[in-house]
């Protein structure tokens, strides 16, 4: 189904980094693209340079997502709004488990729940999910990070099942590391953070994210890209480790440490 068969488009987290290329991409198509997010500024920089219709609004605002999904027949819907608080789980935030379960889950469902019976009654429509190799694969320190992203991947799933029988695609986007500033978002805006995580790294583009998204969009309505993990050729998701166990501490009957 090339874009030239949709009209509209909803992209989230669309103020920098991926989101705002994906706004970019889709403008080249002649899409009207709605983008939302929680900084106006960039948003109203965005539709200057881009002619997109800007939103200012947190996704985890409901009342407000109802209301512009009433208001608009999306064609396309791209779930890329995110956060991240690396900790591991032992060291857990409540605030941070709900921050993430939020943003990077809950609105998503909320999202598809108001915008994809729209597209199964018309029998048109793609939802782009951006979830994360988190959701496939275990790295250390960022536990409630990859359990969302993990049910971003199931729901991916779900959805086609959902809607079987009508053409309304699902493509989940599984980025590795992304030449984007999330990392400072994360880390801290320091010098030290793009050293660490970008600087010397042959990383793919933002642009290269949005590029990959409008392949799946623009294949024939005969033909679903349900799942693309894009990572950098040095990146690897592997690596086996085992650790020997560790000398019990000995305590008294009060069960106080001895000395």
């Amino acid at each position: 189904m090339p874009f030239a068969d949709y009209k509209t488009a909803l992209v989230t987290g669309a103020s920098s980094g991926i989101g705002a290329a994906i706004v970019e991409r889709f403008a080249r198509e002649n899409i009207e693209v709605h983008a939302v997010a929680r900084s106006g500024d960039a948003l109203a920089a965005l539709a200057g340079r881009t002619g997109c219709i800007a939103h200012a609004i947190d996704v985890t605002d409901r009342q407000a997502v109802a209301e512009l999904a009433g208001r608009v027949e999306f064609d396309i819907l791209v779930n890329n709004a995110g956060v991240d608080r690396p900790k591991k789980f032992l060291e857990a935030d409540e605030r941070d488990i709900d921050l993430l379960v939020d943003v990077n889950l809950r609105a998503v469902l909320h999202l598809c729940r108001l915008i994809v019976p729209g597209m199964v009654a018309r029998d048109r429509g793609h939802v782009i999910n951006i979830s994360s190799i988190a959701g496939n694969y275990n790295f250390g320190g960022n536990s409630t990070y990859h359990a969302v992203k993990a049910g971003v991947a199931m729901l991916s799933n779900q959805l086609r099942i959902d809607a079987f029988g009508k053409r309304v695609r699902v493509t989940e986007i599984c980025p590795g590391r992304v030449a984007t500033d999330i990392f400072n978002h994360v880390h801290g805006n320091d010098p030290s953070v793009r050293e660490r995580f970008i600087d010397g790294f042959e990383l793919p583009q933002a642009s290269d994210i949005a590029d990959a998204i409008a392949f799946a969009i623009s294949a024939p309505v005969a033909v679903n890209i349900g799942h693309m993990e894009i990572t950098p050729t040095l990146q690897v998701m592997g690596g086996l480790q085992t650790a020997k166990p560790q000398p019990a501490a000995k305590t008294d009957r009060s069960g106080e440490p001895k000395p």
